[in-house]
């Protein structure tokens, strides 16, 4: 399989490059190598142009999103096992989830065209000079998507975790079989389009001159009309239930990262295909730990006497406890580094980030007589009074204690 090439290379526009001036990028590109323009050439020249339109349609669908965008430039091609292009209508896949970009159908791309080149092509599902196999399909009625919020732990983020939710949404009716038609077989094909759902008319298009298929407003696609409707669902097709979903979110997600599990959506009226459930993941705080990207970080509150002679702490892990070692004369500010602790990435969730343990010392607000004057006993120690040389190293440590280049070990 060929590699994927860049999305800014196939519109042909810098990293940089704004909303506007990507879409025009990708207008740009569809009237280049629109399959109207290929239908007297060879079926090699049509082939050809018609993946290129396709490549321009995913890269599109991908740079105009500006959270796929942001994806996109932070992990390329790599979102998942499958990447953006993997695997079906949508996008890529991982445990059953969606991606962004490819598996694009020419209707999808022609159904978003009145978006990008005005109303006179909104609804259009295909042109002259492309159908599929000669024959004109009918238009696919898909159901609308639902959005849920999922909240999840550090503990769900570092190992996946399976999900079972009782989600309400619409499905086809049990008694006409999502048809809306009495029984399901009272009604007829439609007249005007003779059940193709399209009807074909002459417009002036970017192209010229084009013969432009589109919806039936007839039977709105449907390529029949309904004679007696559903008691039951009163001729929508769909009814209310509660339904269980079973899905499973894979380790590395991060918060306000959506995945798609297609066609658990609401089923559409009259049948056709579902839409997707949109799982929007919510992080619940750690009391303990802090979350930076794939590291955590854990403030360690040390008392004086262990700062100052050493000793051992314990460190709250993801899933259990840790103890660590304190050397003697640590400083506040000092970075403990426990390797692999961390969460996983989500392309790969052998690959984990660390815990980072930030030192600080405590300092007594409240004294008795005797500690007070425990302590003026020192304070003319040459070990005790910090040195100039000392001081710039402790604060330099502290204006870099997030700086992960300068964090010790």
């Amino acid at each position: 399989m060929a590699e994927k090439r860049d999305y800014y290379e196939v519109l042909g526009v810098a990293k940089n490059a704004t909303a506007d001036e990507i879409k025009k990028a990708y207008r740009k590109k569809a009237i280049q190598y629109h399959p109207d323009k290929y239908s007297d050439k060879p079926e090699s020249e049509q082939k050809a142009a018609e993946e290129k339109f396709k490549e321009a349609a995913e890269a599109y669908d991908v740079l105009s999103d500006e959270k796929k965008r942001q994806l996109y430039d932070a992990y390329g091609h790599n979102m998942g096992p499958q990447g953006f292009g993997g695997g079906g209508a949508g996008g890529g896949s991982y445990g059953g989830f969606g991606g962004f970009g490819g598996g694009f159908s020419m209707e999808d791309i022609f159904s978003n065209f009145g978006d990008i080149f005005g109303d006179a092509f909104a609804g259009a599902g295909t042109y002259r000079g492309y159908s599929s196999g000669g024959r004109t399909r009918k238009p696919v009625n898909k159901g609308t998507d639902l959005r849920i919020t999922v909240k999840v732990s550090l503990k769900d983020i570092a190992n996946g975790v399976d999900k079972k939710l009782k989600i309400p949404k619409f499905v086809a009716c049990s008694h006409c079989n999502g048809t809306g038609a009495k029984d399901g077989t009272s009604f007829h094909t439609c007249q005007r389009c003779g059940g193709t759902g399209y009807v074909t008319q002459m417009r002036q298009t970017f192209l010229g001159a084009q013969q432009v298929q589109s919806v039936c407003p007839e039977c709105n696609g449907e390529g029949k009309v309904i004679t007696e409707e559903c008691t039951y669902c009163h001729g929508t097709g769909v009814e209310k239930k509660e339904t269980i979903v079973e899905f499973h979110i894979p380790a590395g997600v991060q918060d306000g990262q959506t995945l798609v599990l297609k066609g658990e959506g609401n089923a559409p009226r009259h049948g056709g295909v579902n839409g997707d459930l949109l799982i929007v993941i919510q992080e619940e705080k750690n009391s303990e730990l802090i979350r930076d990207d794939q590291d955590l970080i854990y403030n360690l509150m040390l008392d004086f006497p262990t700062a100052a002679l050493g000793g051992s702490a314990e460190i709250p892990l993801i899933d259990g406890k840790a103890r660590v070692k304190i050397a003697p004369g640590t400083q506040p500010g000092k970075v403990l580094r426990l390797r692999g602790k961390g969460l996983p990435t989500f392309q790969n969730e052998h690959v984990k980030g660390d815990i980072l343990v930030n030192v600080m010392v405590y300092v007594p607000e409240n004294l008795s007589d005797a500690e007070k004057s425990a302590i003026e006993s020192l304070k003319d120690s040459s070990n005790v009074v910090p040195t100039e040389s000392t001081s710039k190293r402790i604060f330099s440590r502290l204006r870099h204690i997030f700086n992960k280049e300068n964090r010790v070990e």
